[in-house]
């Protein structure tokens, strides 16, 4: 299937005004993302189609000049059949991904550490700042709308909602203009009655979710202060957060600017304080062996390669409903100083660093190879791991005096590819750093560190 001239490769997502396809550019074989306009049969009825073609049109024209590292950027705008699409950049994770969101909106999702929020949230606001520096209001900030590139950047995607300050939307009365739990409570009532405040709410919304693993519920006098959910908060960091909240969009941040302002003033004070448990915790503390002995498993089950569909992956690998390991290894690691690290726990010797770059998974395939071509470390068992492999690399959401121990391996691998597959045409992974497994296709750009049996070692 082709649209225009670009192959399609699969659809990325779909909504009431257009669908998303990941796409391949002819010559280049570069994959890119495809926005084409195809509204819901009902929003068809409802809106006249030469308005959604100049909204659809619009959206493209403003990412297009929105020239920032954390937007999006727009490539090409066509036509195929009648129908309108652009091209913009495709990136395999989202922020939905990374805190385990699903379209059951209000179920718990996964508590990340602090300093992953703060960093995530620290680029959204950035590129908030640019998008109402040109007077622009997004009007659907989400999760799922914000793009996590393989460098751990984000981008801030889908302008299909957005308006310039003081523009009327010439649309059904009826229509919702955003996403539940999401929206402003004022974009709920009156989309049109909107300025740049609309757009600090979902912000704090996601703030709340990724340090509490919970949606702050409607009613605020249910709301659980966040300090109650996440040791690591405090005082300053509720009333933060219960600023971004305000039902009263005059009682928020003024700006994006000014949100981001408060936030590094409470990085800060996050910073020092964890300097200051860091110098008079005990030196014990700091081995790695120690951080999950209370559950140690003592080896690894399986080592070949399966293939494994969704229903069946929790169960297989052995995680929760959230993709978390059931058990974390206990490990006992020892550096050998020649860039491997062996873990007595489970007898597996590790690279301590793996690719310096993301790889698609049959680059990561050849990475393997050329380690055992290389005698990398003096050894030519390495190996792709599997997912139950790499689960035992994985440790519990640090929180407190967790922050100081010093890690082992190379941090530049966030997310690490897995000999296992899920189809003929994608495989499992494992995000080290947030502690969860996920699958892509091949085409997805992740890392991948080799892993040698200690056992098939000493034969």
């Amino acid at each position: 299937m082709k649209i225009g001239r670009y192959e399609v490769c699969g659809m990325l997502g779909r909504g009431g005004m257009s669908r998303v396809y990941k796409v391949k550019v002819p010559v280049t074989g570069k994959i890119a993302a495809l926005k084409l306009l195809s509204p819901d049969p009902l929003l068809a009825k409802l809106m006249d189609t030469g308005k959604l073609r100049e909204l659809f049109t619009s959206e493209a024209v403003i990412m297009a000049g929105l020239r920032h590292a954390n937007i999006v950027d727009v490539w090409d705008f066509d036509e195929a059949d009648e129908k309108l699409f652009y091209i913009m950049d495709y990136y395999c994770n989202n922020l939905g991904t990374m805190i385990g969101e699903t379209y059951r909106t209000e179920q718990s999702s996964r508590v990340i550490r602090l300093d992953k929020a703060i960093h995530y949230i620290r680029q959204i606001l950035a590129g908030l700042a640019r998008l109402h520096h040109a007077g622009i209001i997004h009007r659907d900030i989400k999760p799922f709308n914000i793009l996590v590139t393989e460098q751990d950047t984000v981008k801030i995607s889908d302008f299909g909602l957005s308006k310039l300050r003081g523009e009327i939307f010439e649309g059904p009365r009826n229509l919702n203009v955003g996403s539940p739990c999401y929206a402003a409570p004022e974009q709920e009532k009156n989309p049109d009655d909107v300025d740049f405040s609309a757009d600090i709410y979902p912000v704090g919304v996601m703030l709340y979710r990724m340090l509490t693993g919970e949606l702050p519920p409607e009613d605020r006098t249910l709301m659980k202060i966040p300090s109650r959910f996440n040791p690591d908060l405090d005082e300053n960091w509720d009333q933060f957060i219960i600023n971004a909240l305000n039902t009263d969009r005059f009682q928020r941040f003024s700006g994006a600017n000014k949100m981001a302002e408060n936030l590094e003033y409470l990085a800060d004070l996050w910073h020092k304080k964890k300097e200051k448990v860091c110098k008079i915790t005990s030196p014990d503390y700091f081995t790695q062996s120690g951080a999950n002995s209370s559950e140690r498993v003592s080896r690894v089950r399986r080592f070949e390669s399966v293939k494994v569909c969704p229903s069946r992956a929790q169960n297989i690998f052995g995680l929760d409903n959230l993709w978390r390991p059931l058990q974390y290894a206990g490990n006992d690691f020892t550096d050998h100083q020649d860039g491997t690290v062996t873990d007595k726990t489970t007898g597996l010797i590790w690279q301590q660093s793996g690719c310096p770059y993301p790889l698609t998974w049959h680059e990561a395939k050849k990475y393997i190879d050329k380690l055992n071509e290389d005698r990398f470390a003096g050894h030519q068992c390495w190996k792709f791991p599997t997912i139950n492999e790499l689960l035992s690399l994985l440790t519990q959401t640090p929180h407190g005096e967790a922050f100081c121990i010093q890690p082992l391996f190379d941090q530049t691998q966030k997310w690490l590819w897995s000999c296992d597959l899920r189809s003929f045409m994608a495989a499992w992974y494992v995000s080290v750093e947030l502690g969860f497994v996920a699958r892509h296709d091949f085409t997805g750009y992740y890392f991948v560190r080799g892993v040698c049996r200690g056992d098939v070692l000493r034969r």
